[in-house]
């Protein structure tokens, strides 16, 4: 069994930061990739950034240069860092940490105003 916690959302102004932690417990040797993935009202859930057990790393483009997603392996820690942020980015971000299933988060909220 994976558990999966999201916390750092929050409100910020259009061209603030925030950062987004993931933090991941139980079964943690079989989690292949965690990814942040975030929704908007109305909108399809979208992957934003992804990290692989090997380190390589994935972003949708329209974050590609604001947003950068670390690890603490000691930690189990994921981490986004959301720089240069738009009012477009207001979305209720999770976590997912992928096994041979998927194990998402609860979401936190992140409002970005103009």
């Amino acid at each position: 069994q994976v558990q999966v916690v999201e916390s750092g959302g929050g409100l910020v102004q259009a061209g603030g930061s925030l950062r987004l932690s993931c933090a991941v417990s139980g079964r943690t040797s079989s989690i292949n990739a965690i990814g942040w993935y975030r929704q908007a009202p109305g909108k399809q859930r979208e992957l934003v950034a992804l990290i692989r057990s090997g380190g390589s790393t994935n972003y949708v483009d329209s974050v590609k240069g604001r947003f950068t997603i670390s690890r603490d392996n000691a930690k189990n820690t994921v981490y986004l860092q959301m720089n240069s942020l738009k009012p477009e980015d207001t979305a209720v971000y999770y976590c997912n940490a992928m096994s041979e299933i998927y194990h998402w988060g609860q979401g936190t909220q992140v409002t970005v105003s103009s």
